[in-house]
Order: C-alpha cells, then sequence, then structure tokens
C-alpha cells in the first residue's frame, strides 16, 4: 500500500521547528513571525523565497523614511529577516544595499554638575536631605537608601553595607566623610 506523502510544513511551521530545535525564547518566535508577516505583506504576499535582497533593502528603508522606525526597530526586523533566509529558507542574505538607515535619537546625558547637585538637595527639608546626600555620596540607588539600616552604618571602616542590592547581592559602598556628624546626629534623634 502506497503511503501518502506528508504535506510540505506552512512557513510559520518551519519557522516554529527551528527556533525550537534553537532553543530561542517564544517571545523572540513572535517578534520574528511579526516581522516576517509584515514583510510579506508589504510586498503583496510575496512567499520571501521568491525575493531576495532588493526586497529586504525595500523593506527596511520603507520602515526607517515611512514608518519612522527607531534603530532598534530596524534592526530587530533585519535580524528577523536574516533568520528567516538563513535558517528556513536556508537561502542566506548576501550584502543588502542601500538601506536607509533609521537615525538614532541624540541622548543628552541628564547629569547634574556638583555644584546643581549640592543646589538640589540644599533644597531639602532635614530627614530628605541627609537620605538624598547620602544617595548622591555613597552612590546609592532610591531602594538601597530606603533599605538602609544603623547596623549596616561602621563608622569606624567609612563604610555602608548594602544588602539585597541588584540582583539581590550585597555590596559595600564608601561612607561619605561629611556625613558622618549628620547622620550621628540623626541617630541620637
Amino acid at each position: 500500500m502506497p503511503q501518502t506523502p506528508k504535506p510540505a510544513l506552512k512557513l510559520r511551521e518551519q519557522l516554529h521547528a527551528i527556533i525550537r530545535t534553537k532553543h530561542y525564547s517564544l517571545r523572540t518566535e513572535k517578534t520574528y513571525w511579526y516581522w516576517i508577516r509584515y514583510f510579506i505583506r508589504f510586498h503583496r504576499l510575496r512567499h520571501p523565497r521568491d525575493m531576495a535582497e532588493a526586497e529586504v533593502a525595500q523593506f527596511l528603508t520603507w520602515l526607517a523614511t515611512h514608518q519612522n522606525v527607531a534603530a532598534a526597530t530596524q534592526n530587530q526586523a533585519l535580524n528577523a529577516l536574516v533568520f528567516l533566509y538563513k535558517h528556513v529558507l536556508q537561502q542566506p542574505l548576501q550584502h543588502i544595499d542601500g538601506i536607509a538607515r533609521a537615525k538614532k535619537p541624540r541622548k543628552l546625558p541628564v547629569v547634574l554638575s556638583h555644584e546643581e547637585a549640592m543646589s538640589v538637595i540644599a533644597q531639602l527639608p532635614p530627614p530628605h536631605r541627609l537620605i538624598a546626600s547620602l544617595m548622591y555620596g555613597a552612590g546609592l540607588r532610591v531602594s538601597e537608601a530606603c533599605r538602609l539600616r544603623i547596623k549596616d552604618v561602621d563608622f569606624n571602616l567609612h563604610r555602608l553595607m548594602i544588602r539585597s542590592s541588584k540582583g539581590g547581592k550585597d555590596r559595600t559602598t564608601l561612607l561619605p566623610q561629611t556625613l558622618f556628624t549628620k547622620i550621628a546626629e540623626s541617630l541620637v534623634l
């Protein structure tokens, strides 16, 4: 009795199978499938195997120029398509020319000068001024300053023990000399 051949897997099923074997996250799979579908729809439902570098470049340029996507978003779409062509279709893309790249926005640092920081701290009322000074002087995060206990202050070694810091780890940091008397006064009160 002749066996009937199995129907070929759909593109989505092929992508799913390969992503699972490579142990990519479900989130990555969903994101890649989103960009692959977007690419297919952009090219009026043509199958990706019937397209190549020129269509990928056209799609990525359109994302940057007409959709005003961020550079990271354009890179994500590119990564999804490179994965599709390399691992699913087994037709790796060659060099893709002529892509209009999304512009990365200029990020200005949001850092106060020492004088500006001291001016802001000076405006705070007494209990908050000490906390802000400690955060600024010892490099504490807000969550760390809120959990700081008296037994975590070591005046002899000029340090603070920060418990359960970022990543749940303990760390030590320097206790600013200028805050010794202020902390000691607050402990007496």
